[in-house]
């Protein structure tokens, strides 16, 4: 406790007083014993000041071991043992930051976890179209390849690239997102060009599926960033379109009031899995009715693009009322105009 800097100072402190108070006694020719009685009173109260920073210096000694031992990753220390004035305030203090710390560290453990499982399920992902192109490459460097072949394999060498290539480019947009370097350019624009761009990329298929669309809804403004929207609503009716049969029908709904704008896109298919709903926009979850083809990213993108504009998505089936036959699926997009 001696090597303490300030112990010694107020050691040094009360020795000044106790022979400076001694000294002006003796000059005034005090009475002995009433001398003795304030010298007495004087040592006492070192004592005391003594014994009182000794016992602080052990808690603050004590509550260093234990920083030290959190610091070493031992979770299991209570802070709130300390009763010592000040020091009590100090080790409360400090169990909330070690506290902090340590959702800090787990939070940094879960993503770590997720960074993982992340990278596990890209090369997986990428591991598909790459061994199926290392069979096609080998197929073509085949001397007695016919020339129809030839041109079959080149195809899906064509196939497999681009859906490696989308797959990479999804990625790199939900990162965006995620860290929040993504430029949204928020602008009012009108819900029919919205729809109406979603859906460019889509006519051929809807034609030569014989697949209806049934638009409905009066068409209004709404403040959104229009690129990302259209990336997000084109993955929804997507998604509705590779789970329709031809001659089915897609079906988007607008609706507007004066808390949210609302689409609804709806597909005649055979509509979810009860068990994947909850998960259907998690990162590559391909849910039971899933295409052979689905990487299970679109749906993710999507969501992450409407979160991103203080949007909400859900995902439910359509039901007869009547007899309870599932006749399709719906997703619910709803654009909030204030902070949810």
């Amino acid at each position: 406790m001696i090597r303490n800097k300030e112990f010694r100072i107020l050691l040094l402190c009360n020795s000044l007083a106790f022979v400076l108070i001694t000294m002006l006694l003796l000059a005034f020719d005090v009475n002995k014993k009433a001398l003795a009685l304030v010298l007495g009173i004087l040592l006492i109260l070192d004592i005391v000041t003594y014994f009182y920073e000794k016992r602080r210096y052990r808690e603050i000694a004590k509550l260093s071991e234990m920083i030290a031992k959190v610091l070493n990753g031992d979770d299991g220390i209570d802070f709130t043992s300390c009763n010592e004035g000040e020091l009590a305030i100090l080790s409360s203090e400090i169990s909330k930051m070690t506290s902090n710390l340590r959702d800090k560290s787990n939070k940094l453990l879960e993503d770590k976890v997720e960074l993982a499982n992340s990278i596990y399920d890209i090369s997986h992902q990428l591991r598909t179209p790459l061994t199926s192109m290392n069979v096609v490459t080998d197929m073509l460097s085949s001397d007695d390849l016919i020339e129809e072949k030839r041109h079959e394999h080149v195809r899906e060498l064509k196939s497999s690239l681009k859906r490696i290539d989308w797959l990479i480019e999804s990625l790199l947009k939900i990162s965006k997102i995620d860290a929040k370097t993504a430029k949204f350019e928020i602008k009012e624009i009108k819900m029919s060009d919205l729809i109406k761009k979603s859906l460019e990329d889509f006519r051929i298929v809807m034609e030569l599926k014989n697949i209806s669309l049934d638009l409905k809804g009066e068409d209004f403004n709404l403040e959104l960033d229009m690129e990302w929207s259209v990336e997000a609503i084109a993955n929804l009716i997507k998604n509705c379109l590779e789970h329709t049969k031809p001659g089915g029908n897609l079906s988007i709904e607008t609706s507007d009031n004066a808390i949210y704008s609302q689409i609804l896109v709806k597909d005649s298919g055979e509509g979810f899995v009860k068990k994947d709903i909850p998960y259907l926009f998690d990162r590559f979850y391909k849910g039971e009715n899933a295409s052979k083809n689905s990487i299970g990213i679109g749906l993710a993108l999507a969501r992450s693009v409407i979160v991103a504009q203080n949007g909400t998505i859900q995902a439910s089936n359509i039901y007869n009322h009547e007899t309870g036959e599932v006749l399709g699926a719906c997703f619910d997009v709803r654009f909030y105009k204030s902070v949810v």
